[in-house]
């Protein structure tokens, strides 16, 4: 039970909506309808003030930081401080306050990984800087997530962390597929583009600058 306790409240953690706060607060907007529509540090970055990114992150990293540790300091095995962590990543990417519209959760991720694992932060964070160069983030993300099992292993890292992170692909997969509820096109062609766009590109257009400047009531 007590492991059932602090997944629990790893979710809960994870569903406190930092980025939604910082848009209402900050600018009295509500990210669920701007831009990309995902509720994260990167949709803070464009639609709110870009100073704000770092707060934002930072909060969003701690969300898991928290209920991994303390499941390692309750002396619980590491497979649930691992749970403990994804829960956060769920929690962020399905919000029980926000009608489980949220964001991605590489920040929860990193926070398990910190804690576990901090070799993965690294990876990940060093795969998100090439990515960014590149114009490429999302896929560098997905690239980088579905490498970190192997890195653990050649690195002789916690087995958990390896499962954690094949978890974490399945994890990232299905939000962007699901992309917080977009409707998808009738025509099966275009339905199927648009999917194979949100795996690789996160978005559903060719255009960045079309998916990500959207505003309220304007589709792509």
């Amino acid at each position: 039970m007590l492991d059932l306790g602090l997944i629990w409240i790893g979710y809960l953690f994870g569903s406190i909506p930092t980025a939604y706060l910082a848009g209402r607060l900050l600018r009295g907007v509500d990210l669920r309808h701007w831009g990309s529509r995902t509720v994260s540090g990167t949709a803070v970055y464009y639609h709110v003030a870009r100073w704000a990114l770092l707060p934002v992150g930072l909060l969003d990293v701690l969300k898991a930081v928290v209920p991994t540790l303390g499941a390692l300091s309750l002396g619980r095995p590491r497979g649930v401080a691992v749970a403990a962590g994804l829960a956060a990543v769920i929690g962020h990417n399905w919000p029980v306050w926000l009608g489980f519209h949220g964001g991605r959760g590489i920040g929860p991720f990193l926070g398990m990984l910190v804690v576990t694992f901090p070799a993965g932060a690294l990876w990940i964070l060093g795969a998100l800087a090439i990515g960014r160069l590149l114009h490429a983030t999302a896929i560098a993300a997905l690239l980088a997530i579905a490498g970190l099992p192997a890195l653990v292993w050649l690195a002789g890292g916690p087995p958990e962390v390896a499962l954690g992170g094949l978890a974490m692909l399945g994890i990232t997969v299905i939000k962007r597929l699901e992309a917080n509820r977009e409707p998808l096109p009738q025509d099966p062609a275009e339905r199927r583009q648009v999917l194979w766009r949100r795996l690789w590109l996160d978005r559903d257009t060719a255009s960045w600058e079309a998916w990500m400047f959207r505003h309220p009531g304007r589709s792509a």
